[in-house]
């Protein structure tokens, strides 16, 4: 559970509420845009990447879908799918963190926060790392940071280009200080990457928050966003109330970050795989053609 995690646990804040909100479910073959209220056909829906087709609105998506969307099909190779978290610290607030674990599991099916292997895109190798919002907010513990951190390491070592898709409400209070310590970990392992003249791309997905905004989220040499996702470090809340000062009202989205310089380049869902292809390409990354 991430401090994120814990508030919007309550409802609080304009946008926390927008944020933990699922898009409407429901039995039917038919279902509601949460943004503009556009009456949907499900399988168009899914057809268009879970896109809106009336205002693009970007549904939440889990991480099979997003590798569906990126990898060639039967391309992803799944990497160090054994690790498990554990509870070093004994930690328990409400809940035991151990039960937190084990719910989590058992209804994302997952081990914890992020996926990764490799894969092709169009003819390109690449490292992918997706986290996935379900498991505990996306939050980043031992375990995924141990995981990103082995994927960069295996990235450098083959020489292929790196993307990790990030969604999270940040570091993982319930492993404390082992939680903080990945930022730098996570850092250090895309700081030996860049030096071997490789590229690594993050994608930014609403939402990207606390201590993954604070170091492999914007440690890019290309930063990609999903339009409208929400980014940042502290709530908008708690930084009002820090300068005393209210914010503009599309401060931390995507949009926003674009304007100021901390984004490259808002790419939406529809055009990711063709914008990531011709990325690759661009900048000479290892690929099929060039290593027959």
């Amino acid at each position: 559970m991430s401090l994120f995690d814990w508030f919007a646990d309550r409802r609080k804040g304009q946008f926390v509420g927008k944020v933990v909100q699922e898009g409407e479910e429901g039995d039917g073959l038919w279902g509601k845009c949460p943004e503009c209220g556009q009456v949907v056909y499900r399988k168009d829906l899914v057809a268009n990447a879970n896109v809106c087709s009336n205002c693009g609105y970007h549904n939440r998506i889990n991480s099979e879908e997003r590798i569906g969307l990126i990898a060639n099909p039967g391309s992803f190779q799944a990497l160090d799918i054994e690790l498990s978290p554990t509870d070093p610290l004994g930690f328990k607030d409400r809940r035991a963190y151990a039960d937190r674990l084990r719910e989590s599991q058992a209804n994302t099916g997952m081990k914890d926060g992020v996926v990764t292997g490799l894969c092709l895109v169009e003819s390109f190798h690449l490292a992918l790392a997706v986290m996935d919002f379900r498991f505990m907010g996306g939050s980043m513990g031992s375990v995924v940071g141990e995981k990103i951190t082995r994927l960069i390491e295996r990235a450098t070592s083959e020489k292929i280009a790196l993307l990790i898709v990030c969604a999270s409400g940040g570091a993982r209070m319930q492993e404390g200080m082992l939680s903080l310590m990945q930022m730098a970990k996570i850092s250090g392992a895309l700081k030996r990457h860049r030096e071997a003249g490789l590229l690594y791309m993050p994608l930014l997905t609403h939402p990207t928050t606390g201590g993954v905004t604070a170091s492999f989220a914007m440690l890019g040499d290309l930063i990609l966003a999903e339009p409208k996702a929400l980014i940042g470090f502290a709530g908008r809340r708690v930084i009002e109330q820090t300068l005393r000062e209210k914010l503009p009202e599309n401060f931390q989205t995507a949009e926003y970050l674009q304007e100021h310089g901390f984004v490259d380049t808002i790419v939406p869902r529809t055009k990711l795989k063709t914008t990531l292809s011709s990325l690759l390409n661009l900048h000479g990354c290892k690929s099929i053609e060039k290593h027959k």
